[in-house]
């Protein structure tokens, strides 16, 4: 008769089965009274930054691929035995496209920082109405 097999788990496994379905207990931040122009002008800030991005991320696209098209030559050239065209997709776009992303997420944070300082301060809010 074969030996008994046995089930291994992690200790995180073990807790997590323990636990079950139950919900964590915390208690929620009390949500602050909703300006909702404010918000609607930030999202729209943030929108306009994200169309720009896009826009700027179908340049850097399909820009390359127009210029293959437009100057054949590039993929004829080669370095150490790659087309140019090859390496330029490979190697340049990659760091073009995480100084976008960088780029765009600093804007973003920038547009949510000036609706911040934007925002008044208020002692009692609309409660005090």
């Amino acid at each position: 008769m074969s030996p008994r097999r046995e089930k291994l788990t992690s200790p995180q496994t073990r807790i997590a089965l323990a636990r079950g379905n139950r919900p964590v207990q915390h208690l929620l931040p009390i949500p602050e009274p909703v300006d909702t122009e404010a918000a609607r002008r930030l999202f729209h800030a943030q929108r306009r930054a994200a169309a720009r991005t896009v826009a700027l991320l179908s340049a850097l696209l399909f820009g390359m691929s127009g210029a293959f098209a437009a100057f054949p030559a590039l993929g004829e050239v080669r370095l150490g035995g790659v087309p140019l065209s090859w390496l330029l997709l490979m190697v340049a776009v990659y760091p073009l496209l995480f100084v976008l992303a960088l780029w765009h997420v600093r804007s973003a944070e920038r547009i949510e920082d000036r609706a911040e300082r934007e925002r008044p301060v208020s002692g009692g809010g609309e409660r005090g109405r």
